[in-house]
């Protein structure tokens, strides 16, 4: 088995999209698009093109090997060699999971919308492992100093989960800054997965590093991948 999250730099996109964005809804220009995916292929030698979807912010999974490329999912599964699973983000919550053998891998797109829409909860039941037995990586997101929020993002997550409100800050103007990563944690736990790992990387911080929509607007999209060998 196998995973990465790609950072901005390494690709031949220009401007604000500078350089390796992998998302051909933002603007960029096609043909520098499928010259940074066809880069990244090549870099890791992947067994195949990956399972790029239409996110919605929902909490829809993507079945390697039956779903076609472009479906509308907001997570991928695969359950057996050669499907490599893939997300895009930009300040949402890439979130891997996989089975200690690495024979059942997931990528999950986590932003607050999927999140309280159950997409973890989702994801989690689509590996048919027990909980308790998976594995689960945090990548970059907007971090907890930067992720402001007004009061019906904090009541969403509250009517799911009245103790999810130590997720949440006082910030100015009665708003909330709120800690992606520990809400992300929270719906793990709360279905049995609490081998956890990552979390701690701000998007929004660090320019050099990654693409943050929160802090650009037009912006490229990093990949969070995972697919198994042979």
């Amino acid at each position: 088995m196998r995973s990465l999250c790609t950072t901005r730099a390494g690709g031949a996109s220009r401007g604000p999209f500078a350089s390796l964005n992998l998302a051909d809804h933002v603007g960029d220009d096609p043909a520098r698009v499928a010259r940074n995916r066809a880069l990244l292929s090549d870099r890791l030698a992947l067994p195949d093109e990956p399972l790029w979807l239409r996110q919605v912010h929902g909490c829809e999974v993507a079945l390697g090997g039956v779903d076609a490329l472009g479906c509308q999912a907001d997570a991928a599964v695969a359950v057996g060699p050669g499907v490599v699973c893939a997300v895009l983000t930009a300040d949402c919550l890439p979130l891997l999971l996989c089975d200690p053998a690495g024979t059942r891998v997931a990528a999950v797109h986590a932003g607050w919308r999927g999140l309280v829409a159950g997409v973890i909860e989702t994801a989690v039941a689509s590996m048919q492992t027990a909980p308790g037995d998976l594995l689960a990586w945090l990548g970059p997101a907007i971090g907890p100093d930067a992720f402001e929020v007004g009061d019906e993002v904090r009541a969403a997550f509250l009517a799911r989960d009245p103790a999810a409100g130590a997720a949440f800050r006082a910030s100015s103007g009665g708003r909330w800054l709120a800690d992606i990563y520990l809400l992300a944690r929270r719906r793990l736990d709360a279905v049995g997965v609490g081998q956890v790992s990552g979390g701690g990387l701000c998007t929004v911080t660090d320019a050099r590093r990654f693409y943050s929509y929160r802090r650009d607007g037009a912006t490229g999209r990093m990949g969070t991948l995972i697919w198994m060998t042979e």
